[in-house]
């Protein structure tokens, strides 16, 4: 299998996958028990929750574990506004944000009686930091803009969005940084609430984190004891835990060195694509380079990804969480031309790759082209 689609997951980094499988055996105790072995656990989680706030460079009581990023983003965008929704009832959000993000604004408007105003995006892929000037009120309590959409590879203005959000006293920001941690560095600062996947930097299915500035006052979403700071009722995965200090590390270790050997095979992979009969890029220019989004018009999505399988390659056409639906919410966003929707082709890269595999996707891509174009 020639694996292209690194944004929907990642394989397990062998060396987490041997940590996990020794302390899986090893370290089964609740970690809320009270005898040695469950002290012992409690020690290691804790443990792996400093290295994980030194990494990110904030404070280990602001790291919280989840069972991942959906998770994450339920509990910082739900969480927040029904704790706070005595100081207003608007929030604002992108109309690209992931599924998690947008259901959950969904259901504040639908359960909660919230306010939600949609930034919108340019053909960039990009919101305006003018209209979020002008849709931010004084009863604005939260605004989440995702940090690098996972379709389009496009990155936010997420320093401009902070200085903005930042003159509000009553609004927080969140933000989705999913498929940036791993690939490029993340500044939390003026930042509040902050979700991150593991299975997206070579870690394991299941585990996410919620950063969570100290002063920020939460509602719990799953009510039972006191793990996770009386945040998350449930006894910890703890073994998850234990290994998010070793992913985290592992992932950002030569983080450069990663950067431009993907951005290489990206800027090989667009140079060909362009000089393809009815193919057009939809990801910007100055794009996240682990993410190419392209359209060949003369080919539906789903006749591109079954010709590059039938070749070897796992390519997707967007999101994996939403590939029951028939076209990607976010290129239409950026873009209107039906056949350039219909031929939606989403091609994730990683350092993991060589330029064998790399050269060979654009010989296949273009045979493919050539045969049902």
């Amino acid at each position: 299998m020639k694996y292209f689609d690194f944004a929907s997951t990642t394989p397990v980094n062998p060396e987490i996958l041997e940590t996990y499988g020794k302390v899986l055996q090893k370290y089964y105790v609740n970690s809320e028990s009270l005898y040695p072995e469950g002290l012992e656990v409690n020690k290691l989680i804790n443990k792996s929750r400093r290295q994980v706030a030194d990494l990110l460079r904030v404070n280990p009581n602001e790291i919280i574990f989840t069972s991942g990023a959906s998770e994450s983003n339920n509990m910082a965008i739900k969480g927040y506004c029904l704790k706070n929704q005595d100081k207003g009832k608007h929030v604002i959000t992108t109309v690209i944000e992931h599924s998690s993000v947008l259901n959950s604004y969904r259901w504040l408007e639908t359960y909660g009686g919230f306010e939600v105003s949609w930034l919108k995006v340019n053909q960039q892929g990009k919101i305006d930091p003018e209209e979020l000037k002008q849709l931010i009120r004084d009863d604005t309590i939260l605004v989440s803009v995702m940090y690098v959409n996972n379709e389009s590879g496009a990155i936010q203005p997420i320093e401009e969005v902070k200085e903005i959000v930042r003159h509000y006293r009553n609004c927080a920001l969140h933000v989705d940084c999913v498929q940036a941690l791993g690939k490029i560095d993340i500044d939390l600062k003026g930042i509040d609430m902050a979700s991150f996947s593991a299975h997206k930097i070579y870690g394991l299915k299941g585990s996410g984190i919620l950063y969570r500035k100290q002063s920020v006052q939460m509602a719990p979403l799953i009510s039972g004891g006191v793990q996770e700071q009386g945040l998350r009722g449930g006894t910890v995965d703890s073994c998850s835990a234990m290994v998010w200090g070793k992913t985290l590390r592992l992932a950002l270790a030569d983080l450069d060195r990663k950067y431009e050997l993907v951005r290489e095979y990206r800027d090989y992979i667009t140079e060909h694509l362009k000089g393809m009969d009815n193919v057009v890029i939809n990801s910007p220019e100055d794009a996240l380079p682990y993410i190419i989004n392209f359209s060949c018009l003369t080919i539906q999505s789903e006749v591109m990804m079954n010709a590059l399988h039938m070749k070897g390659y796992c390519v997707s056409a967007q999101s994996t969480c939403e590939s029951n639906i028939a076209v990607s919410h976010v290129i239409s966003r950026m873009y209107r031309e039906e056949k350039r929707l219909k031929g939606t082709v989403r091609v994730s890269l990683s350092a993991t790759l060589s330029w064998d595999d790399v050269r060979g996707l654009v010989k296949d891509l273009k045979e493919i082209i050539r045969i049902y174009g």
